[in-house]
């Protein structure tokens, strides 16, 4: 006893397992209990008919396209931002490293706002892409833009770190060998980073799947065109129908669930494969 007592790292395991037992149940399985609790009052029969009403589809299409679209923008842009302040040194470095924060402070129906007056035909963004006949807000590609917003943070932070701790030791290597730029990035960063690109691209979907406030604002929010599912979902509840609500819900939640076990079958397989070649 003495002995197991003596590996173990931490004290008060059966203390903090207690504590972190109690805060899951608390803030995860409680209101998915509920959850389950309102879904018990449908048959199959109800279920499927809510899911697959025809303006449900279209809001889960549309959740589904812009998501993805959004996702692809801020793999883009994430691994891009992480590079440069991961590898240069430059003036105002810290205050850019502070706003990519943004989003996680600010309230996404302040977002939407301020986005949806931005994207406005008379707006500062809006004005100059009307030039082009580019139309944003209370369109689909105005979902896309809030989306983009709220969920960037995500592959930031998670591909920040990896460039951190990889250094330029391994690149210098590989340019004193000869390999070019492009080589370089695919044969020796690209590897280390795709795990964290790719658990940060899910997060990012996942969160942009069930965004609102910063969406709501922006989409126009027309049945069969810029509904999404998250709006159908409050639209339920304001009709005090909770069960429809539920089921609307449970979509979402089954889609995040399976994106995360897949990120983390993924992450896992890329780093047993990336350690295998090592």
């Amino acid at each position: 006893m003495a002995e197991r007592k003596k590996r173990r790292v931490l004290p008060g395991f059966g203390l903090s397992l207690g504590v972190s037992v109690t805060f899951v149940s608390l803030i995860l399985l409680l209101p998915m209990s509920a959850l389950v609790r309102e879904l018990s009052h449908l048959t199959w029969a109800g279920y499927w008919e809510i899911i697959t009403n025809p303006q449900t589809l279209a809001a889960l299409r549309v959740t589904l396209l812009s998501a993805f679209w959004a996702s692809v923008f801020n793999c883009a842009a994430g691994v891009l931002l992480a590079w440069v302040l991961a590898r240069y040194r430059f003036p105002g470095r810290g205050i850019l490293d502070a706003l990519i924060d943004l989003p996680f402070a600010l309230p996404t129906a302040v977002a939407g706002l301020t986005l949806s007056a931005l994207f406005a035909e008379d707006g500062w963004y809006g004005a100059w892409l009307s030039l082009f006949g580019i139309k944003v807000s209370y369109t689909w590609l105005g979902i896309v833009v809030a989306m983009a917003f709220t969920s960037i943070p995500f592959v930031f932070r998670t591909v920040e770190p990896v460039l951190e701790d990889l250094g330029k030791s391994t690149e210098e290597a590989a340019e004193t060998l000869g390999a070019t730029k492009g080589q370089i990035f695919r044969r020796v960063i690209l590897p280390e980073i795709l795990p964290s690109v790719a658990a940060g691209t899910t997060l990012a979907f996942c969160r942009s799947l069930g965004e609102f406030g910063a969406v709501i604002f922006i989409a126009g929010n027309i049945a069969y065109e810029t509904e999404v599912l998250s709006l159908m979902v409050f639209m339920r509840l304001q009709e005090f129908d909770y069960a429809a609500a539920s089921a609307i819900a449970s979509v979402v939640l089954a889609l995040s669930l399976a994106l995360f076990l897949f990120a983390n079958f993924l992450q896992k397989r890329l780093a047993r494969r990336l350690g295998a070649s090592a």
